[in-house]
C-alpha cells in the first residue's frame, strides 16, 4: 500500500508481484514493511533477517527474511554510501512515543532537533492508516526495515544512537519481490524539515 503520507504514489497499486523491483528513492528514513499476499501473516521480520544475513546492517546483496524464514526481497542495489540501513527498532515515529518521551525529559533521544510543537503523527500512524484497508491491525504491523536511518552501536555495551546521517540527493534502493507481496511504507513526517517525500516506482526488470 504506498498511500501514506509523505509518499509520491507513481505506481496505484498496492502489491509487487514476483521479480518484480521496487525502487525507493528518499533523502529521509523510510519505514518500510511487506506481507506475503496469499497469507498476510507471513510478514517481514527484522531478527530472522539479520540471523540469516549474520549481519547487522543490510545491503546489496542481502535478502529481506519473513517470520516462518520465508525469502521475501532480495536488495539488488543500495545507493546510500554515507551511512547504513536500521534493522533494530520499530516504527521510528509515533504519536504515544513523543509525547511519552517529553514527559519522561527524554525527547532529545529520539527526536534531537529543535522542534516548535509535537508531532501528532508518525510513521506507526502512516502505516497503520496505509494497511487498514486489508485488514491489518496496528498490533500486526511488524517492526519495519527502516531505509536510512543511521544508528550508532556500541560492539560492548550494545547502546543504540539515532544520528542525522541521511543519503544524498539522488539516492535509492531497489528490491526484487521473491514472491507476491503487498508492501507499505512511510517517508518521516520530520516536523523539523517540513517533512521529504519518497519517491516510489514498481518496474519488470
Amino acid at each position: 500500500a504506498l498511500g501514506a503520507d509523505n509518499v509520491i504514489d507513481y505506481t496505484k497499486e498496492d502489491f509487487t508481484q514476483n521479480g518484480q523491483v521496487i525502487r525507493i528513492s528518499a533523502t529521509t528514513t523510510v519505514d518500510f514493511v511487506c506481507f506475503r499476499l496469499d497469507n498476510l501473516r507471513e510478514r517481514f521480520d527484522q531478527a530472522r533477517t539479520k540471523v540469516y544475513n549474520m549481519k547487522l546492517f543490510v545491503t546489496a546483496g542481502d535478502k529481506l527474511m519473513g517470520r516462518n524464514n520465508q525469502h521475501m526481497m532480495t536488495i539488488l542495489y543500495d545507493g546510500n554510501k554515507e551511512g547504513t540501513h536500521d534493522v533494530h527498532g520499530a516504527a521510528l515515529g509515533s504519536s504515544y512515543r513523543f509525547r511519552l518521551a517529553q514527559q519522561e525529559n527524554r525527547l532529545a533521544e529520539y527526536y534531537p532537533r529543535e522542534i516548535q510543537e509535537i508531532p501528532d503523527h508518525g510513521c506507526y500512524e502512516n502505516l497503520s492508516k496505509a494497511l487498514a484497508p486489508y485488514g491489518i491491525i496496528p498490533e500486526d504491523i511488524p517492526s519495519p526495515f527502516n531505509l536510512n536511518q543511521h544508528m550508532k552501536i556500541d560492539g560492548i555495551t550494545g547502546k543504540m544512537e539515532h544520528t542525522q546521517v541521511r543519503p544524498k540527493e539522488g539516492s535509492y534502493m531497489d528490491m526484487r519481490a521473491e514472491m507476491d507481496l503487498l508492501i507499505a511504507l512511510s517517508a518521516c513526517p520530520d516536523l523539523a524539515v517540513g517533512g521529504k517525500p519518497a519517491g516510489v516506482m514498481i518496474y519488470q526488470p
